[in-house]
């Protein structure tokens, strides 16, 4: 036990998100927008513009914004309470991580043991980069790696999607350089009796411990994605309190909704708030009836920087795409602008790909088919309207075209490349339908998080009112959706899209209402995800807390009356839904531990004692990941495992806990160059599915 009081962590503020507010916005007015109370901006207004100037830096901004002082003031309280939802939330984090582990008062080694798995292997770079003698050669030493899959050499940052450590260790430099240069402390240490005979280490806390200067950012851009939903909230619903709804759903799902409290380092945890901020924006585009360049550049920044950080972003992206076909077939979105939507998917992409070296998995991945597939349909509707009758024929047959031919160039693609890096999740998905099972989809589906969705998961979710809220949103949703197929089956085209020259500033009535069936089938395509991969539930449930703010619509609920007794039901959902709620947040609180791990801090100890710096080491891949962030030794297989020839290499490793004969073991191990080979006898003794 460690003896020493525990200490808070050091907070600072996550800053405040910087809103593009236009077109109907519902931060400035739910609804329509065009009633007002008379007086209502009448104090604020005479504030802005007495006589004495005061506070012409708000007038500015606001004349900037073209708001009226009303919709200024509005604005500005969205975005405190925002900043407010994002700094619970990184407070929220940061309490459960350092209540879990104690990380305050680990030592360096047990801080880094504390990143196990595939977050050591992540984690290592950072450290790479930052104990080099310069930042270009750190960034050299991660592109020309012979540590990570001996005797190889390989760019980890093509491989392994580095950005984040790349940019989080130039920061990390720079900040200790500053600080250096002005003399000024960075951090806390000292010791701590461990207690049962161990040795006392020293303890770090402060932004110049290298581990705590990573989790502060990574839960500081978790914290303003919470900011973010609050915004996303109120945009799509109209209302302050459909924001409400989103982040508190988003608290009493906690558990359901994301796990970076526990994996910081994973991926996940630095690409999925700009997937949130990209489809902030997706709607925006959705709700206006052009929306201007910026708005078009900003989405594509957002995609890349989604893209960027997680190999597993393509197909996130897929399911948006095909929701966003769906939703031009049956006339929600003009054809126009689902191609300007797919021209910035596209530039993304090929940004991507040169960013990430030209990393094959994504040209030959099925977003990258959907993509060429779905313009080529665009393009040839006319074709589809000669050939067909509109209505349902044409709908079946252009999704057919589309899946077909995705399909297709996929394949084409991936024979012309070369590339079978993705092949494992074809293999995957195929094992969950059919018998067909090998290595690597055992190696997966042993783990609880790559099968089905376990039954309890909807019980949560139901426990906390957030399933039937969903039901109810998407029931709605999908009646109006009903009757507007049905109206143009029978009216026709001059239902569903108007000319794209028309001058009229009005939306056309199927299309002002594409945000709500797109945002519908994004739900679906989540839900899909997550009965497949629970894993993916870090998807389905946020998306959820977003669907629940509807229920503060007035142009899905208007029908209930005036605005106070929609809020008053909505205040009465939010108040049963507290109790399940409340009971979740408090089971997180009341998680207390202590990372300890005296075994693998032996084995690392007597590694760097024992053993030649170039010593090459094999065995399980949560092991090695440790072995080279912390030992600093070169290993020949690791737990990124999104690489044919790394899958070769651990299934030739894994071989020692085969029935194969210990001679064939040797000689596999021997020809990578194996010097020790840590073995896990608990791997051979306990159950596993």
């Amino acid at each position: 036990m460690v003896v020493k009081t525990r200490k808070q962590n050091v907070k600072d503020q996550p800053p405040q998100p910087n809103v593009d507010d236009r077109d109907r916005s519902p931060f400035v007015s739910p609804g329509t927008g065009k009633s007002r109370r008379a007086g209502k901006g009448t104090p604020f207004n005479s504030l802005l513009h007495n006589r004495n100037g005061l506070l012409p830096g708000f007038s500015f901004i606001r004349s900037k914004l073209g708001l009226t002082p009303s919709a200024f003031v509005k604005l500005g309280i969205t975005l405190v309470l925002a900043a407010l939802a994002g700094y619970l939330h990184w407070y929220h984090l940061s309490r459960l991580f350092e209540n879990d582990r104690h990380f305050s008062h680990l030592s360096g080694l047990e801080k880094e043991m504390a990143f196990r798995t595939e977050m050591g292997l992540y984690y290592s770079y950072f450290k790479t980069i930052i104990e080099a003698p310069t930042f270009i050669n750190g960034l050299y030493l991660v592109m020309n790696d012979r540590l990570t899959e001996y005797p190889l050499v390989i760019n980890t940052l093509k491989r392994f999607n580095l950005y984040p450590e790349v940019v989080l260790a130039s920061w990390y430099r720079i900040y200790t350089d500053i600080m250096e240069f002005f003399g000024l402390p960075t951090k806390m240490c000292w010791s701590i009796n461990r207690g049962e005979g161990m040795a006392p280490v020293d303890g770090c806390e402060g932004m110049g411990d290298p581990a705590y200067f990573y989790v502060t950012f990574v839960f500081l851009l978790n914290g303003l994605m919470m900011s973010l939903f609050f915004i996303y909230g109120t945009y799509l619903s109209g209302s302050r309190l459909g924001g409400m709804v989103t982040v508190l759903c988003f608290f009493f799902n906690h558990g359901e909704s994301t796990r970076v409290m526990w994996t910081p380092p994973l991926r996940e945890s630095f690409s999925y708030p700009f997937l949130v901020l990209q489809m902030l924006l997706l709607t925006h585009i959705l709700r206006t009836r052009n929306p201007s360049r910026k708005t078009m550049w900003a989405l594509g920044i957002s995609n890349l920087c989604f893209m960027l950080p997680w190999q597993f972003a393509q197909f996130v992206l897929l399911t948006q795409v095909a929701s966003l076909f769906a939703s031009y077939i049956l006339g929600y979105i003009s054809p126009t602008k689902i191609q300007s939507l797919l021209v910035t998917h596209m530039i993304t992409l090929a940004v991507c790909f040169v960013l990430m070296f030209g990393n094959s998995m994504l040209l030959t991945s099925f977003y990258a088919s959907s993509l060429v597939s779905i313009w080529g349909i665009i393009a040839l509707r006319d074709k589809f309207a000669e050939a067909f009758k509109p209505g349902l024929i044409t709908w079946v047959m252009q999704g057919l075209v589309w899946v077909v031919s995705t399909v297709i160039l996929k394949f084409m693609l991936s024979a012309i490349f070369g590339a079978s890096d993705d092949a494992h999740i074809s293999s995957l998905i195929k094992s969950k339908f059919t018998s067909y099972k090998d290595f690597d989809t055992m190696m997966y589906t042993c783990a609880a998080e790559f099968d089905f969705m376990e039954i309890e998961t909807p019980l949560r979710y139901i426990k906390t009112l957030l399933l039937p809220i969903n039901m109810l949103v998407v029931a709605v949703i999908a009646g109006r959706t009903i009757k507007d197929v049905v109206r143009f089956l029978r009216e026709g085209e001059k239902y569903s899209v108007k000319p794209e020259d028309d001058d009229d500033d009005e939306e056309p009535e199927m299309l002002a209402k594409g945000e709500l069936v797109y945002h519908s089938l994004q739900l679906i395509a989540f839900a899909v995800l997550a009965m497949l991969i629970m894993r993916l539930k870090l998807f389905l449930t946020p998306h959820m807390c977003i669907m629940a703010s509807l229920i503060c619509s007035k142009q899905l609920f208007g029908w209930i009356g005036e605005k106070f007794k929609l809020h008053m039901m909505v205040f009465g959902i939010l108040s049963i839904m507290a109790m399940q709620g409340a009971a979740n947040l408090q089971a997180q609180w009341g998680i207390m531990g202590e990372f300890s791990n005296l075994p693998q801090e032996q084995l690392l100890d007597w590694i760097k004692d024992n053993t030649r710096p170039n010593a090459v080491f094999a065995g399980a891949m949560p092991t090695m990941a440790s072995v080279k962030l912390s030992a600093g030794r070169p290993i020949v297989n690791h737990p990124h495992y999104e690489d044919a020839g790394l899958r070769e290499r651990t299934k030739l490793v894994y071989a020692m806990y085969s029935r194969k004969s210990a001679e064939v073991v040797k000689r596999n191990l021997m020809q990578m160059e194996v010097d020790y080979f840590v073995l896990e006898d608990s791997w051979c003794t306990r159950r596993s599915r």
